[in-house]
């Protein structure tokens, strides 16, 4: 067994594809409208979904806005350099809602960004970069 994916309802498809495809890098996998159900999935990710987990945005096409919930954590990606990734996704239009620094509770480095939904996308400083410091 394996994890395929995680799903994510977004409020307007085509900004959310460009934060995860332009702003953190992802690419476009595959995109399919369903018009008799009136939604759009949207499956992105950093490799083939025969190898890696994605992530799928689900967009359903009379509903623009969730309520995230108090359920809902974050997304979290394993980053070589968390300092530029950071700055590189700012200067996208990224918004960082926590620069990097370590956990409040240990000694792992990171940030958070958020998506233009709402969501938070956590950044983790891989264990190498982090070792070298």
């Amino acid at each position: 067994m394996r994890m395929l994916h995680t799903m994510l309802r977004v409020g307007d498809l085509d900004r959310s594809l460009r934060f995860y495809t332009e702003v953190l890098g992802m690419h476009l996998l595959r995109r399919k409208d369903y018009p008799s159900g009136r939604f759009t999935l949207a499956f992105v990710g950093y490799g083939k979904e025969s190898d890696t987990t994605v992530l799928e945005l689900t967009h359903n096409w009379d509903q623009d806005h969730y309520e995230l919930g108090e359920g809902y954590g974050h997304i979290a990606l394993g980053v070589e350099d968390i300092q530029s990734t950071c700055l590189a996704i700012s200067k996208r239009g990224g918004r960082v809602v926590r620069e990097p620094g370590p956990m409040q509770h240990g000694s792992t480095v990171i940030a958070f960004v958020e998506d233009p939904d709402g969501y938070k996308v956590e950044l983790i400083q891989l264990a190498s970069r982090e070792a070298a410091s």
